[in-house]
């Protein structure tokens, strides 16, 4: 007889790396998947080859993501995308996150979670007072008929994931760490959570979380997607499913409703207008002015790359303004035009961490909904207020407490992959639990857990991101897209998953390319920084960590700057996010396009062509 799966893995530890590896770039002229789960890729490339184009396959690979990584993301969650129209050179983005109940009000959540007048309180991860309607099966919907290439069905688009949740599939190595880490939590969350372990006579209850290798099956998900295939939003927004949602949130003290759902029904996902950054520092004219397609990046040509994020209530606009910072520091003077030995350097990452506390101390304060209250988003990514909060760094030491800005007065746990298709189409996606599980509260007979994305709300009156009914809390889950100055062609979309790290993630990784003259695979594979979290409430702490594989002399020279340094070894490294980035060039001599990718190794996926 064959040997069982658990002899194919060492026994499980902390330990997030026994030797050094490395991955190549991935090339494709048909279209790339660059996701953290090869099974999840896999449903999307299907979808290529059925004839959907970028759109159709990436909401098949977050289906599939859910499915096969539910630790991260899954429909009881949040999503956001960046659709790039290869015919159009435009970017397009759409909003799926969804709102707090109509009866979620200051008072009502404050008193429910024991909170006197005037006392400092936030609302726990765990708590049912943290979940919030789910945006992403709407998401989903809108992704597929807005930007879809109408050749295929939501039913062909989600029987990839139906297939794996109904057939089973193996579990991968990080996925395993981390649903055995949350088994307590899936266990005592709600009377469902044997539906998200796996099914063993041994073990408690008869249940238990999956071993790496072992087969796992959702049926009761597969159910869930098969109700939005053929149902569409209705599937999932009134019936069975809205029942039991409401259901479980109400019977744990929850006050979610049914009209709550009803209201996202009707409201849908909210198209918005991308916002962005010209970036023309970093020598990025020089670096790629040789590279323009038939010579043409002469000086009369505006040579650059344009960062493209969701606005608020994304925290994106935090990447763009720690970026536009950099840009003003270089202009004025107070940091040098890097070179690719600076990259990783003290000094480098001593300019980064400064500029992201700059641009948090903002974002903590002005990031809201900005349907409900006033983000000053054009003035926060001006370059006279850049410039003006450029004016607060210091190269010879870090900073202390940075307080927000006035912008006004100058004129407010994860997974993210990235597909691309044969016409040049490309989409950033993201979709998230928002921390591990969510509050791993399983609706009776649904197969996914609700998001706890309500943390995020600030419980304090006078605050733009207070909770009020039916309003969206500051997120952090961003996709990015990058074009190229002069003619706006696609140079990559991209994006780093992780909470707080994601806008974090995104100016490192893009200055690894720039700065670091790195493919986007070593840019992927190069160790990161951190600064503290909880940044959301302007309660961040001083401590910036440093990933395991730093320099050392990086991490003396920012102590010695005054940083209050932690480095973070073996699977403590998932703070740092996991990325993806797919480059768009064109061969010069054959005139053929082709696709580039890298996926972290953080994750336990990869980048896959079609």
């Amino acid at each position: 007889m064959p040997l069982t799966t658990p002899s194919v893995f060492p026994p499980e530890s902390h330990v997030f790396s026994k030797f050094p590896s490395r991955r190549s770039v991935v090339h494709s002229t048909k279209g790339i998947v660059s996701c953290t789960q090869p099974l999840a890729a896999k449903c999307g490339i299907e979808v290529l080859e059925a004839g959907g184009n970028c759109a159709d396959a990436a909401v098949a690979v977050a289906a599939g993501l859910n499915t096969t990584e539910p630790c991260s993301t899954g429909i009881g969650g949040d999503m956001f995308c960046l659709f790039y129209d290869a015919k159009t050179k435009k970017i397009s983005a759409m909003n799926g996150s969804g709102r707090s109940g109509n009866k979620c009000t200051l008072e009502t959540i404050r008193k429910s979670l024991g909170l006197k007048d005037g006392e400092y309180g936030k609302i726990p991860m765990a708590s049912v007072h943290a979940v919030s309607v789910p945006g992403a099966p709407a998401g989903w919907v809108d992704t597929v008929e807005r930007f879809g290439s109408g050749k295929v069905s939501l039913e062909q688009v989600l029987a990839p994931a139906i297939t794996l949740g109904e057939k089973g599939f193996p579990v991968a190595e990080g996925v395993a760490y981390f649903w055995n880490k949350s088994e307590p939590q899936i266990r005592g969350a709600s009377p469902n959570g044997s539906e998200m372990l796996k099914k063993d006579p041994s073990a408690p209850n008869g249940v238990r979380a999956p071993k790496a290798g072992e087969i796992m099956k959702n049926p009761t998900l597969a159910q869930t997607f098969r109700a939005l295939a053929t149902e569409g939003k209705k599937g999932f927004y009134s019936g069975r499913i809205a029942s039991e949602l409401v259901k479980v949130v109400q019977d744990l003290g929850g006050h979610l409703e049914l009209d709550d759902l009803t209201h996202h029904l009707e409201t849908g996902s909210e198209p918005v207008e991308p916002i962005s950054l010209k970036f023309r520092g970093q020598n990025v004219a020089n670096l790629l002015k040789d590279s323009v397609l038939g010579g043409s990046g002469g000086s009369a040509q505006d040579v650059g790359l344009e960062l493209w994020e969701h606005p608020p209530n994304g925290q994106g606009i935090v990447a763009l303004m720690a970026l536009g910072i950099i840009q003003e520091l270089e202009a004025l003077g107070k940091i040098p035009t890097w070179g690719p030995s600076d990259f990783n350097t003290a000094p480098y990452l001593h300019a980064v961490i400064e500029a992201l506390r700059i641009a948090f101390a903002d974002a903590s304060w002005f990031v809201a909904d900005p349907n409900v209250a006033n983000v000053p988003t054009k003035s926060l990514i001006s370059q006279p207020y850049l410039a003006e909060r450029a004016a607060l760094f210091d190269a010879s030491k870090a900073s202390q407490v940075v307080h927000h800005g006035s912008p006004a007065l100058q004129s407010s746990d994860t997974v993210y992959f990235a597909v691309s298709d044969a016409e040049g189409n490309a989409i950033s996606f993201i979709n998230s639990n928002y921390g591990g599980f969510g509050t791993c509260i399983i609706p009776k007979g649904c197969g996914f857990t609700l998001q706890n994305r309500a943390a995020n709300f600030s419980l304090e009156k006078d605050h733009p991101n207070v909770l009020e009914p039916r309003k969206r809390p500051y997120h952090t889950i961003i996709p990015a897209a990058v074009t190229n100055l002069h003619d706006g062609s696609l140079h990559s979309v991209y994006g780093v998953m992780g909470g707080f790290m994601q806008p974090q993630g995104h100016v490192q990784v893009l200055l690894g390319q720039v700065v670091g003259q790195l493919s986007p695979q070593q840019a992927l594979d190069a160790p990161r920084v951190c600064i503290g979290s909880g940044m959301s409430q302007g309660k961040g702490d001083r401590t910036v960590f440093v990933e395991e594989g730093m320099p050392a002399e990086t991490v003396e020279g920012l102590k010695k700057l005054g940083h209050e340094v932690e480095v973070v070894t073996d699977m403590g490294r998932a703070q740092f996010g996991r990325g993806q980035i797919i480059r768009w060039s064109v061969d010069p001599i054959e005139n053929i396009g082709v696709w580039s990718a890298g996926s972290d190794p953080r994750g336990d996926g990869a980048a896959y062509p079609l």
